[in-house]
C-alpha cells in the first residue's frame, strides 16, 4: 500500500514538474505542530531560490496546479512559504478501512530491494559473550529483522574471533593445566581460567612464555593435535553462544569465523603489492591514502615486518570473500565506534579494489552501569551476558508476581521471560545508538514511560477488550461502518497508524530502531488517548465495530512493530 506521504509527494511532484525547467526533489514532512496540518512541504521556497521569485507566490501557484482528488482540505500557506495539507476525514475514512484489511499494516516494500550482509555480534571464542556484546548484537538482529520485513535479501554473518597469538597459550593450558571435570560442567569458564592461569606463568616464567608461542606456532602450521584442540575450543564456545543466542532469539545464516580467510590473506598482500596498491614501508606492507582527507597520515598496515597479518588483512579478506559468494549490494558492520578509523581505513583499500558493494560502518557507543561507568563485575570483569539475561527474568518474575499473583508458576515464568528480555532489548534499541547509556534495571523494567513493559501492558489492555466483550478479533469485520468515525481521537488514532508505513524506511537510512521504538510508543500514547475519549464496548451498532477495529489495528500495529525489535508480547499480564 502506498503511504499517505508518498501519495502527497508524488501530487506536488506532479504540480511543479515544469515550473523549474529541471526535475526538483519534494519531500514532504509530517507537520510538527498538528494545529497546521498533518503534513508540510518547502518545496515553494527551494523553488523561488531557483527562480529568484517570491516563496509565498510560488506555494500559490502550487496549490493552484495541485490535484488532490479529495485527499486534502485545500492546502494553507504559512510563514515564510511552508504549504500544509490537511487530511480530509472522509479520505481516513477509507484509509482506515485499507488499513485493517492491509495484513502489512499499510507498510511498503521496498521499491528497489537489496541483498545485504549483516555482520554483527562477533564474540570471541575461549571467552564467555559480556554485557559489552549487547549492543552489536541487538541492533544487527533488529536491522536484519526490518531489512527483511520490507523485502530485502539479508544475510547475517557471525564473524567470530576464533583465531589469534591466545590461542597459544590456551593450547599450553589446555596439556598441562587442564581440569576435565570442570571443563565438561563449565566449558568457557574452563577455557578462560586456562587463559588467565598460563598467562600468569608466563610472566612470570620466560621458557612457559617461550612454550606458548611454539604451540602458538604449531597451530598455525597444522599441527593435528593442536588443531584438534583449538577445534574443540571453538565447538564448546559455540554451544555456549547458541544457548545465549537461543534465549535472545536471535539466528544467523553463517558462523564465518576469521580462521576462514587464513588461506587468503598471503595471496591477498601479494596482489596488492603487484598491482601497486600497496607497497613496502620499513619491512612492513602498507597501503597509503596521500590524497585522502582523512587518511593522509594514516597508512592501513596489511602485514607485519615479521610476515605476520592483521585485523586489516582478514577484514579485506572477507570483504572480498562475500562479493565473490554473494554479490551483494551492501555490506553493514555492526561494529563499536571505536573501530571508525580501522573500517574506514579497510572500506577505502576495498573501494580502490575494486569493490562495488556500499560498505558502511553501524557504530555505537557503551553501557554504562549507574555509576555511570562502564559495566564491570565487582571482581572487575566484563558483566557475563547469560547472567544479565538470567537477572532480567528473575527482576521480572518479581514484577509479575507483585502485579498478578493468581497466575500459575508456568505462566509467571513465561511472561517474566518475554518481560525480562524485552526490557533489556528495548533498553538498547530505544536509545540514539551513538549515545552512551545507563543500564538501570527499575526503569527499563517500569510499566510507565517509554519501555518495552509499558508498550507490552498496553498490547494486553488492547486485547483484555475484546475478551471482556466476548469479541472474537479474528472474525471481526470492517466495511461501511468506519463511516462512522467523527471523532477527534479516532481519526488522531488513524493517522498515527497511517505514520507506521512512512517511518520504517527511514530507520534504514540511518539505521536509527529508536526511531521505530518513539514511534511505537507514540501509537501507544494515541491509543491511550483515543479510549479515554471514546468508549468502545459501550458503544453500539458502526461506532462500537469502528472503533473495536481501531484496537484490533493498533493491537496489530504494536505486535508487529516491538516483533521487528526482536520483542515478544504476552496475551495476558
Amino acid at each position: 500500500m502506498e503511504t499517505l506521504q508518498s501519495i502527497l509527494e508524488s501530487k506536488v511532484r506532479s504540480a511543479v514538474a515544469d515550473m523549474a525547467g529541471e526535475p526538483v526533489p519534494v519531500l514532504l514532512s509530517q507537520a510538527t505542530d498538528p494545529t497546521f496540518g498533518d503534513y508540510q512541504t518547502n518545496i515553494a521556497m527551494v523553488l523561488a531560490k531557483k527562480l529568484r521569485a517570491n516563496p509565498r507566490q510560488i506555494a500559490g501557484q502550487i496549490i493552484e496546479r495541485l490535484d488532490l482528488d479529495g485527499i486534502c482540505e485545500k492546502p494553507e500557506i504559512a510563514g515564510a512559504g511552508f504549504i500544509n495539507f490537511r487530511i480530509r476525514s472522509e479520505y481516513l475514512r477509507e484509509r482506515f478501512i485499507a488499513l485493517f484489511n492491509d495484513s502489512a499494516l499499510g507498510i511498503p516494500k521496498a521499491a528497489t530491494p537489496k541483498r545485504i550482509v549483516i555482520d554483527f555480534s562477533a564474540p570471541n571464542i575461549a571467552k564467555p559473550m559480556h554485557v559489552g556484546h549487547i549492543r552489536s548484537t541487538i541492533l544487527g538482529d533488529t536491522l536484519a529483522r526490518i531489512a527483511r520485513f520490507l523485502g530485502h535479501e539479508v544475510i547475517t554473518d557471525n564473524h567470530i574471533g576464533d583465531w589469534g597469538t591466545q590461542f597459544g597459550k590456551v593450547i599450553y593450558g589446555w596439556k598441562h593445566l587442564l581440569d576435565r571435570k570442570a571443563l565438561e560442567a563449565h566449558p568457557v569458564q574452563e577455557l578462560v581460567r586456562l587463559y588467565k592461569d598460563t598467562n600468569a606463568l608466563a610472566e612470570a616464567d620466560e621458557q612457559i612464555m617461550t612454550d606458548c608461542r611454539q604451540e602458538l606456532v604449531k597451530l598455525q602450521a597444522g599441527d593435528p593435535e593442536n588443531v584438534g584442540i583449538w577445534k574443540n575450543c571453538v565447538e564448546l564456545s559455540r554451544h555456549e553462544f547458541e544457548d545465549v543466542y537461543k534465549i535472545l532469539d536471535i539466528h544467523f545464516d553463517e558462523w564465518l569465523g576469521e580462521s576462514c580467510y587464513n588461506d587468503r590473506l598471503a595471496p591477498l598482500v601479494e596482489r596488492l603489492l603487484a598491482s601497486g596498491l600497496a607497497q613496502i614501508s620499513e619491512g612492513a606492507t602498507c597501503v597509503f591514502f596521500p590524497e585522502h582527507p582523512n587518511l593522509s597520515n594514516k597508512p592501513c598496515l596489511i602485514r607485519k615486518r615479521d610476515g605476520g597479518f592483521l585485523y586489516s588483512t582478514t577484514d579485506l579478506a572477507t570483504i572480498e570473500y562475500r562479493v565473490e559468494r554473494w554479490n551483494p549490494d551492501a555490506v553493514w558492520y555492526v561494529v563499536g565506534a571505536p573501530q571508525q578509523l580501522h573500517l574506514c581505513e579497510v572500506f577505502e583499500v576495498a573501494r580502490r579494489m575494486g569493490i562495488n558493494a556500499e560498505l558502511r560502518h553501524v557504530a555505537f557507543g557503551s553501557i554504562l552501569g549507574e555509576d555511570r561507568k562502564l559495566m564491570k563485575t565487582r571482581s572487575g570483569d566484563n558483566v557475563p551476558l547469560r547472567d544479565l539475561l538470567d537477572e532480567a527474568q528473575e527482576r521480572a518474575l518479581k514484577v509479575v508476581e507483585e502485579k498478578n499473583s493468581t497466575l500459575s508458576e508456568e505462566e509467571k515464568r513465561e511472561i517474566a521471560r518475554i518481560i525480562g528480555l524485552g526490557a533489556v532489548k528495548y533498553a538498547e534499541l530505544s536509545q540514539y545508538r551513538m549515545s552512551d547509556y545507563v543500564f538501570a534495571w527499575d526503569k527499563m523494567l517500569s510499566f510507565q514511560g517509554n519501555t518495552a513493559p509499558y508498550l507490552q501492558n498496553a498490547y494486553v489492555r488492547i486485547r483484555s477488550i475484546f475478551r471482556r466483550g466476548g469479541v472474537d478479533e479474528k472474525a471481526l469485520q470492517l466495511s461501511d461502518g468506519a463511516a462512522a468515525l467523527s471523532e477527534p481521537a479516532e481519526f488522531a488514532l488513524v493517522k498515527k497508524i497511517s505514520q507506521f508505513g512512512e517511518l520504517l524506511p527511514l530507520v534504514l537510512e540511518d539505521f536509527r530502531p529508536n526511531m521505530l521504538a518513539n514511534y511505537l510508543y507514540e501509537l501507544a500514547i494515541t491509543f491511550h488517548a483515543f479510549y479515554e475519549a471514546c468508549p468502545v464496548l459501550k458503544a453500539e451498532g458502526d461506532v462500537r465495530e469502528a472503533r473495536l477495529a481501531l484496537c484490533d489495528l493498533t493491537a496489530r500495529g504494536l505486535k508487529q512493530g516491538l516483533a521487528l525489535l526482536g520483542i515478544e508480547v504476552p496475551e495476558r499480564m
